[in-house]
């Protein structure tokens, strides 16, 4: 149990060795969630296999993965609020080790898609919950920061499944591989109930749980709020296009689609968490330095995604291997990109229901993915040729759509928060005149 002082003490403005202990045990339980999460995406061609799945079955594995991951959001939020962080994260890296060791002995579809479900549930109970962790060790100055270096450095685990696991897959084989991620998830959670505590010492204890009625009344109070809707459609439209590709059907589309061996395919996705890493930073300072302007940083990466997958689309498959590595550089400013979201969460909202605005923030990215994931997996389904170059080219054309309503949410959102923002005192100038004062 935390120890509290009479006199609750604020957090130090220089993290501690404890505050940095605390975070990196927290982030590692994230980083092993990213892991269980994208598990899948390297086997979906030897899931096609074991249990005799076409596209459109196989696609409805990580739809409906991500379809609890999404549902569950808000509920988690009023989870964390109740009974802290740290119980959250361990409970949902055991929920995520059951699922994979269900999966290691699935020899059939009803086993495997209920290791899914568990997957999905586990998954939803720990980003949120490190980010709480994130809010309450470290000093607000720090925390856009730090935010996305638990984003970005949380996708770690998407090296941990393209390589490690990708390697015991191919080599001892599915159970040894995912009875390995079974026991990785085991031994974070312990971790995580040694070391993870909700808050500092010292801390002033938050207030008691809302009822039932006052969850609801927040929730209602957190949509209401522009800012929330913005980051909505900001993690809507950045995050969703590098997680398809990287859950689902990225390998798949790379082996069956522009002639990768599979090994190749997995090392490529690797590229995805190095330049995140290296952009999550730059991105975070950006934030914290330019909370005015974080909107064009969003709309920049919305519009570039849009616009490699355009370039890659128009060449004849295969496409030069150059230009496949450029895309996977893009793609991995969804992650950071998508994180400005949780800022928008944190900053335009009381501290009361935060947890409740990053729920609703977190559902975007989600409900995006698994609707392009399942519409790639129609099309490639109703294709006759299935996995062909062809019908990759024609199923990825779907992602504009999402493209396309969310550039229009961002641009409504944005008007809305200026508005409100200008009714406390916060005005907004124009682009145009802050570089004009600039120049002169």
């Amino acid at each position: 149990m935390d120890q509290q002082s009479s006199v609750p003490r604020p957090v130090p403005a220089r993290p501690t060795f404890r505050t940095w202990a605390v975070w990196i045990v927290a982030l590692s339980a994230y980083l092993v969630g990213v892991m269980h999460r994208t598990s899948f995406g390297v086997a979906g061609l030897e899931a096609a296999d074991r249990f005799g799945a076409a596209p459109a079955v196989l696609s409805g594995f990580v739809v409906l993965q991500l379809l609890v991951y999404a549902s569950l959001q808000i509920p988690v939020g009023a989870l964390l609020d109740r009974f802290g962080a740290r119980r959250l994260v361990v409970v949902g890296a055991l929920t995520m080790a059951a699922g994979q060791l269900m999966l290691a002995l699935a020899t059939g579809l009803p086993l495997a898609i209920a290791a899914r479900v568990l997957v999905g549930t586990g998954d939803a109970l720990t980003f949120i919950s490190v980010l709480s962790v994130v809010n309450a060790w470290f000093p607000p100055r720090r925390v856009p920061v730090l935010t996305q270096l638990t984003g970005l450095l949380g996708q770690l685990g998407q090296v941990l499944s393209a390589l490690p696991l990708a390697a015991l897959l191919y080599g001892p084989g599915w159970t040894p591989a995912f009875l390995s991620a079974a026991a990785l998830g085991v031994f974070v959670a312990v971790a995580v109930l040694a070391v993870v505590r909700d808050r500092p010492p010292g801390a002033p204890v938050p207030p008691p749980a809302p009822a039932p009625r006052e969850v609801l009344a927040g929730v209602a109070a957190a949509w209401r709020e522009p800012g929330t809707r913005l980051g909505l459609w900001t993690h809507m439209g950045t995050q969703f296009s590098g997680t398809v590709f990287a859950l689902l059907w990225g390998v798949p589309y790379l082996v069956a689609g522009q002639g990768f061996s599979s090994g190749e395919a997995s090392a490529l996705l690797t590229i995805l968490v190095g330049v995140g890493i290296v952009a999550g930073p730059l991105f975070g300072e950006f934030t914290a330095r330019h909370p005015l302007r974080r909107s064009w940083l969003v709309l920049a990466v919305i519009v570039v995604t849009a616009g490699a997958w355009t370039a890659v689309l128009a060449v004849p498959p295969p496409a030069p291997r150059w230009m496949l590595v450029a895309l996977m550089v893009v793609l991995a400013l969804g992650g950071p990109g998508s994180l400005v979201g949780f800022d928008y969460a944190r900053t335009f909202n009381p501290r009361n229901r935060q947890g409740t605005a990053v729920g609703i923030v977190n559902i975007g990215g989600f409900v995006a993915s698994l609707l392009v994931a399942f519409a790639v997996g129609v099309v490639l389904g109703l294709s006759a040729g299935g996995y062909t170059p062809e019908a990759f080219r024609v199923a990825w054309t779907v992602q504009y759509a999402v493209w396309g309503f969310a550039l229009v949410a961002v641009l409504v959102a944005r008007r809305r928060a200026r508005r409100k923002l200008a009714t406390e005192g916060v005005v907004v100038p124009p682009l145009r005149e802050v570089l004009a004062r600039r120049r002169r």
